[in-house]
């Protein structure tokens, strides 16, 4: 919502302010369609020359999630940590166990208690990996916790791709209008021979290429751009809380000190409240 509002608040401002001093909106209707392909055009294909389909498909569902918002809600942090819990107690009591869980997460009982989080892959993957890691190196704290570290660090910068996409576009596309604008010069160039007032309309279209393209780039994509980083950035978080949660019980803590070491790490606004924690826990116990 704050995205769709501040899009109009730009463009009535904008073009508000414009009309308001006494500017004609005739000569930018005219020129926009022409300009818009030159330079939305040209954005466009190079940002499909310089990425690769799987950077162009992500940058496509970023945009999307400009509208939808993250995807982890303040609920699904307080689900995590009750899975999480359930999972340490099952591996402290028999590390045999746990394996069921971890290489068939799909299939497995507690897993299948958190739907969400078990349809997402990068969750599960990481959950699982590191178990895997726990119980072959389970004396080797500190290998693990690097491979951990590892992996979140490469996670973060695949899902900064779109980010970085857009970003590139953003800074391109005021050079994009200079061009539509040199075009524009050079057509008006060509009708040197005409009228004044024809002439002064000319240069005033070829204008709107540059006008566009810095409207484009700072009232537009580099927002987005922005928007985007901050919204992959918070979704992140969801992934550090599963590390927290493995790296305190690598350090032999108790499990209920595991779950409120990642608790505290949480975004404030995404934070489950200690009490809420410890409903969901008995809630679980009685049904169990």
């Amino acid at each position: 919502m704050n995205t769709i509002i501040g899009l109009v608040v730009t463009t009535v401002m904008v073009f508000g302010g414009y009309i308001l001093a006494g500017g004609k909106m005739s000569i930018i209707m005219h020129s926009l369609p022409y300009e818009m392909m030159m330079i939305g055009g040209a954005a466009i294909g190079a940002f499909l020359a310089g990425n690769d389909f799987s950077t162009v498909k992500h940058t496509l569902s970023d945009l999307m999630s400009i509208f939808k918002g993250p995807k982890w809600k303040k609920t699904d942090y307080q689900q995590l940590l009750c899975l999480m819990n359930e999972l340490l107690l099952v591996m402290r009591e028999s590390p045999v166990d746990i394996e069921a869980h971890i290489e068939a997460p799909q299939e497995s009982e507690i897993f299948s208690k958190y739907p969400k989080i078990q349809k997402d892959k990068k969750a599960v993957e990481l959950i699982s990996d590191t178990f895997r890691s726990m119980i072959m190196n389970f004396d080797n704290v500190y290998q693990v916790e690097e491979l951990l570290e590892k992996q979140l660090d490469a996670q973060l910068e695949e899902q900064l791709h779109g980010h970085h996409a857009l970003q590139s576009m953003a800074d391109a596309l005021p050079a994009l209008g200079i061009v539509a604008a040199v075009l524009g010069v050079i057509k008006t160039m060509a009708s040197i021979d005409k009228p004044p007032e024809v002439l002064g309309g000319m240069i005033g279209g070829a204008l709107v290429g540059t006008f566009l393209g810095v409207f484009l780039a700072y009232g537009l994509v580099g927002p987005f751009a922005t928007k985007v980083k901050a919204i992959r950035e918070e979704e992140h978080f969801f992934y550090t809380l599963i590390r927290e949660v493995l790296v305190s019980s690598l350090h032999k803590n108790p499990v209920h000190i595991c779950l409120e070491v990642a608790r505290r790490n949480a975004p404030t606004r995404l934070r489950p409240s200690f009490e809420d924690i410890e409903k969901a826990l008995k809630e679980m116990k009685q049904a169990a």
